[in-house]
């Protein structure tokens, strides 16, 4: 029986993993949660209403605030404790409003890390997180 029909792994198991990434299979790694979780944050973030009701505002406002209690990764959570708590976001503001903070929040962090910055209007940020390039290439 091969390997890979019973299930073991070898050294010749073809990884499909980046090579800044675990291996296949494993837990993810503090980029890897990071990168998914922004990503879902400034996907919520998009397809917040521009409007939001009572309840979308409060339970939004439950996520944001849940994650400095169930994050991961501490150092993470405490660090985003401290933004929320500095620059609480507006929900009031909709979507625009929320996704402006959460990029700037998201910005903080990048800057923290020597990384680029991200350009923080709307426009921006919908075609990164809702709309796609206006070229076509994501539709």
């Amino acid at each position: 029986m091969s390997a890979l029909a019973s299930g073991s792994s070898t050294s010749t198991t073809k990884s499909t993993a980046r090579p800044d990434e675990p291996p296949e299979g494993c837990p993810p790694d503090v980029e890897q949660l990071g990168r998914a979780t922004w990503t879902f944050l400034h996907t919520t973030a998009a397809y917040f209403p521009e409007n939001p009701t009572p309840i979308q505002r409060t339970r939004m406002l439950g996520l944001l605030m849940a994650l400095p209690v169930l994050y991961p990764c501490s150092y993470c959570a405490q660090h985003l404790g401290e933004r929320i708590n500095a620059h609480p976001p507006d929900l009031r503001g909709g979507r625009v409003s929320l996704s402006r903070w959460l990029c700037e929040r998201h910005n903080e962090v990048n800057e923290r890390l020597g990384k680029p910055l991200f350009n923080c209007s709307i426009k921006s940020t919908d075609e990164r997180w809702k709309d796609g390039p206006s070229d076509g290439r994501c539709d």
